[in-house]
């Protein structure tokens, strides 16, 4: 029996389910031998650069070189502080607990948002954003107090704030692409995006000294690979593929599955703990998250502060020109 578009297009969206919840347990792994803005700008740089030559080859247009400085400042916001954030916090806390505290991306995001001058605040968005805090409380307030009691505990502290800096410069990038680069196609757009950042992390990676610390073993070389191919190449296509050819209100779940993923697989395979304070924070996170993304369209603007995902408004418009 032949395989239909939308049997690939469901296909491609579970994959995009599951790769972008496994990245958390990937970098996770990876980081046991290789440095934080290494990793990121290696995975990155090389993403982006087959990316971008793949669509010239394709016959897409690359953009003026005069749209570098706009690359270079969403490239810094999204994935320096986006993907930076997400991996320097994976250093000192669990891998599921980042995914769950970063499905806070949509709070930020909100806010943000109405201080550009965008979408306003209103009654049922404000509810969800005091929900969504709360199960942010909820999750790490014991852990939280116990840390500032102790020395040792500073370093899960900073990786809280880690997680929080990385939701707000996703955000931030988030909204200057919207203002910026409408203009460009999505996958041109989001190619250059990576490389830019990429670029950035490698710069900042040798300040920091990182290139003396790198160090492999087959188990951090298979998680880069896969990193690289599973999360930024197959993921990538995965979403853009499912995008075109799904209902957008099919599409806009994946940011509610991925921390899922990302829990059961920290937990099964790197032993991480799972009580019930974790569930049901999670649980009160996305609900708050739903509630604050509203419409589907605007729940894929949301998150996924680990791959520069290409702009819904801008997909759609590219299909209606082919």
């Amino acid at each position: 029996m032949a395989v239909t578009t939308r049997q690939r297009a469901y296909a491609a969206f579970a994959a995009v389910c599951l790769f972008w919840g496994t990245t958390y347990l990937g970098i996770k792994v990876a980081l046991e031998t290789v440095p934080p803005f290494l990793l990121g700008g290696m995975r990155f740089t090389l993403a982006g650069s087959i990316l971008a030559v793949a669509l010239r080859l394709l016959g897409h247009s690359w953009p003026d070189w005069r749209r570098w400085p706009t690359f270079l400042a969403i490239g810094v916001a999204m994935l320096g502080f986006g993907n930076g954030g997400v991996v320097w916090a994976e250093q000192f806390m669990a891998s599921g607990l980042v995914a769950v505290l970063v499905a806070s991306t949509p709070f930020w995001m909100v806010g943000i948002e109405a201080l550009a001058g965008g979408d306003r605040l209103t009654r049922r968005v404000a509810g969800g954003l005091l929900v969504g805090f709360s199960g942010i409380l909820l999750l790490v307030w014991p852990d939280l107090v116990t840390a500032l009691s102790t020395t040792s505990g500073l370093a899960w502290v900073g990786g809280l704030i880690s997680t929080q800096l990385a939701c707000i410069g996703w955000s931030l990038g988030s909204t200057l692409s919207k203002k910026r680069l409408h203009d460009l196609d999505p996958l041109v757009a989001s190619a250059f995006q990576m490389l830019a950042g990429g670029l950035v992390m490698l710069v900042v990676a040798a300040v920091l000294g990182e290139y003396g610390r790198l160090s492999w073993t087959p188990r951090t070389v298979a998680a880069v690979v896969y990193l690289f191919v599973a999360g930024s190449l197959i993921g990538f296509v995965a979403y853009t593929y499912a995008l075109r050819h799904l209902p957008i209100s099919v599409v806009s779940l994946y940011p509610y599955v991925n921390p899922i993923v990302a829990v059961i697989l920290g937990t099964w395979l790197l032993r991480e703990p799972l009580g019930w304070r974790t569930v049901a924070a999670m649980t009160v996170i996305l609900a708050g998250s739903a509630i604050v993304s509203g419409s589907p369209k605007r729940a894929t603007h949301l998150a996924h502060p680990d791959e520069p995902v290409p702009d819904v408004d801008e997909v759609e418009r590219d299909e209606t020109r082919a």
